[in-house]
């Protein structure tokens, strides 16, 4: 009785399977992949790839950038131009001056930081909430507070003939040397808050018992951090590293806000060129041809850091 019942059951089920046919043959409930990404792709060529394009085209003309003014087609003139212009030169080589200083600054001291922050100190999480606090500032907040603090008069005299140091005293914001150089420091105090927080959550991956067997090996704190944290936190460097390259060449705001890229362009960057040229002289053709090469400098500076990446990681 058990058997034939078996066969019968069997039998059924055979035949619902035959009526609902071979389980690869069914259609998925849900479309292919293919339209889920097309409203990003659309978003993505629509607005950032045709927008270099048609940078690339503006960059071919002589236009003041009103949409019923004439414009005349000139060929690769603009970038002829820009590359006998020394106020752009002078924008690379600040860029570069620029990227060098706020880099290791921020990387010595963000990471000297997280380190500090690592071992047993009281209300830590007040002072992580201190040191990351400039970071979530706007620049146009902060830079006026800059411009008072560092003029002829300002509040860093004032502190310098409070103590003595008088002699030291000038308009920092009028030097083409202290200019850049106030421009520096406050790049560096606004994002040193972010470099010391990805190198804190670094230090946070690494496990306890290595740290614990080099102090058994007898590893001082100075040695620890030069030879077991440090190696460990390398790949976030690398990516800081990428990121303010990017960074150094899109720098716009503070130079702008603080300085106004001057005096007699001490503290000019591509951005605030770029701006200038444009906004203030009506030269889109000429203005798109620096962006263009800002373009090629930002990708290709990636690229870089990102091959100097993998060439560390191999060795």
């Amino acid at each position: 009785m058990s058997t034939l019942t078996e066969t019968l059951v069997t039998a059924g089920r055979s035949r619902r399977d035959a009526r609902r046919g071979p389980r690869s043959g069914r259609k998925s409930p849900y479309p292919g992949g293919l339209p889920w990404i097309l409203p990003a792709l659309a978003l993505v060529v629509g607005m950032i790839y045709f927008s270099i394009g048609y940078t690339g085209y503006v960059s071919t003309l002589d236009w003041n950038g009103f949409i019923l003014s004439p414009s005349e087609s000139v060929g690769g003139d603009n970038y002829v131009a820009m590359f006998g212009d020394t106020v752009f030169w002078q924008a690379i080589w600040h860029t570069a001056i620029f990227f060098v200083v706020t880099f290791t600054a921020q990387t010595v001291i963000g990471f000297v930081f997280a380190a500090i922050m690592h071992s047993r100190i009281h209300l830590a999480p007040v002072y992580k909430v201190i040191i990351f606090v400039p970071t979530v500032l706007a620049p146009a907040t902060m830079a006026p507070v800059f411009r008072l603090i560092f003029d002829a008069n300002g509040s860093f005299n004032g502190i310098l003939s409070a103590i003595g140091l008088g002699s030291l005293t000038q308009p920092w914001l009028a030097g083409n040397v202290t200019a850049m150089a106030v421009v520096m420091l406050v790049t560096i105090w606004q994002w040193t808050g972010l470099t010391f927080i990805l190198f804190y959550a670094a230090m946070s991956q690494i496990e306890p018992e290595i740290l614990e067997a080099a102090r058994v090996d007898g590893a001082g704190n100075i040695r620890t951090l030069w030879s077991i944290v440090w190696p460990m936190c390398r790949g976030t460097a690398v990516a800081l590293a990428v990121l303010g390259v990017i960074g150094a060449l899109k720098t716009f705001d503070v130079p702008y806000l603080v300085t106004k890229a001057g005096p007699n362009h001490a503290t000019e960057f591509l951005g605030t060129y770029i701006f200038q040229t444009m906004v203030q002289e009506k030269h889109f053709g000429y203005a798109a041809a620096i962006s263009i090469a800002l373009l090629v400098l930002a990708v290709g500076g990636g690229l870089l850091m990102n091959r100097i990446n993998r060439q560390s990681e191999g060795a």
